[in-house]
């Protein structure tokens, strides 16, 4: 759908990018710009990512953006943080519509809550270590702030392919590290394959906090699967996670790190106790809300 022949030989209305061009040359983008104003039809751009998890270098994904953003007939984006720079760095208005439910709403309403008397449960989970994730730049001060709290359990899990011995792209330092640390009882370490939806859920709600180890990036849908759920979240400071809704931030960012706040982002976690998840009803009333927008913002930009 990202080539001009697409364009040219398919029949729309309103031609929407959220995802997809991680890997488009820019210049392919343009042509593709190009070919959507010769046919009259209108570009609408989400702007999910400022920053792109995946690329350790931004260059590409700016170049993309600057394609993209000033070439789309409406801009939209999750937060006010993101679309202030959005208007410092483009001058465009972004539209602002929050992140939808992630967890399905008949699964939400199936959610249970952790028992009590069950140890504090931190969760960090590197997944198949994309690029904007540190884990072992946190992890020793992670260790220390769950061995401070009272019953409390350190859990990493993480993909085979980066922690397993036969691992594809397995992690010599961070492996070594953490099966080490769950010998010496440090942490609970669990490798598995990727999770499906209903067992990330399941996971998710074993948590009392996940710790997001990012060190760049822009918005989470990780984060809003845990609104969903009912488990709180310790953010990085980079992005705009805290605009997305309550979080127990902490100082990481591409070139800064302050372990300290990290602590502090846990044991503020801990003190404040259970996090209500929001409900089904507001997660519809919320959808309704955001496809109400969507329609007519795409009636606004086909007049």
């Amino acid at each position: 759908m990202l080539r001009p022949e697409w364009v040219a030989h398919n029949d729309f209305d309103v031609f929407h990018v959220q995802f997809g061009f991680d890997a488009e040359d820019p210049a392919e983008l343009a042509r593709l710009v190009e070919a959507l104003q010769v046919r009259g039809r209108p570009l609408v751009y989400t702007v999910h990512d400022l920053r792109n998890p995946h690329h350790l270098d931004r260059g590409l994904h700016d170049a993309q953006l600057d394609v993209l953003v000033p070439a789309a007939d409406a801009v939209i984006t999750l937060t006010e943080g993101a679309a202030a720079e959005i208007r410092q760095r483009w001058g465009r208005d972004a539209i602002v519509l929050p992140h939808p439910h992630v967890v399905g709403l008949a699964r939400m309403r199936r959610s249970t809550r952790r028992a009590a008397g069950t140890p504090f449960r931190v969760g960090l989970h590197v997944k198949s270590l994309r690029a904007s994730m540190d884990p072992l730049r946190e992890l020793p001060d992670l260790v220390q702030a769950v061995q401070e709290l009272p019953d409390a359990v350190l859990q990493v899990n993480g993909h085979r392919d980066v922690l397993a011995r036969d691992g594809d792209r397995r992690h010599d330092e961070l492996a070594d590290f953490l099966e080490h640390g769950a010998a010496r009882g440090d942490l609970e370490l669990q490798v598995h394959d990727f999770f499906t939806d209903d067992q990330l859920w399941t996971y998710l709600e074993s948590l009392d906090v996940s710790v997001l180890p990012y060190r760049f990036g822009t918005h989470s849908g990780w984060l809003e699967a845990c609104r969903d759920l009912g488990t709180a979240v310790a953010a990085p400071s980079c992005g705009y996670y805290g605009d997305q809704g309550p979080v127990h931030s902490y100082v990481h960012e591409e070139n800064e790190y302050d372990g300290e706040s990290l602590r502090k982002a846990v044991h503020e976690a801990w003190a404040a106790g259970p996090v209500t998840p929001l409900t089904a009803a507001m997660r519809r009333a919320q959808r309704a809300e955001i496809a109400a927008a969507h329609r007519d913002l795409y009636l606004s930009v086909l007049r």
